[in-house]
């Protein structure tokens, strides 16, 4: 029997949600939406040379189940080997649209 390949960390699995995060459309919509402008003190973004100022979006509520989502990822997607197949293109397109 061969070694056994470890798992992803969580280090791993929350940088690239953060990636989707810093991409995604809800994020983009927020900032257009504030003007670009910081909420609490009014201060606006700025790429001036001398008065860089970068805002933020902050999720209000936190994110305070990162073990429940660490748990589905690996669930539904970073699933043991046993539960995956390699497939051609158009098989995998037929795989999936078949369900």
């Amino acid at each position: 029997m061969g070694k056994k390949t470890p798992y992803t960390p969580n280090y791993k699995i929350k940088s690239a949600l953060r990636i989707l995060w810093l991409r995604s459309r809800e994020r983009a919509n927020r900032l257009k939406h504030d003007g670009y402008c910081c909420q609490k003190c009014g201060r606006k973004q700025s790429k001036a040379k001398g008065k860089e100022l970068k805002v933020e979006v902050h999720h209000r509520d936190g994110i305070s189940n990162w073990e429940k989502i660490f748990s589905v990822i690996r669930e539904c997607l970073l699933t043991d080997k046993d539960k995956l197949e390699t497939l051609c293109v158009d098989c995998h397109k037929g795989e999936t649209n078949g369900k």
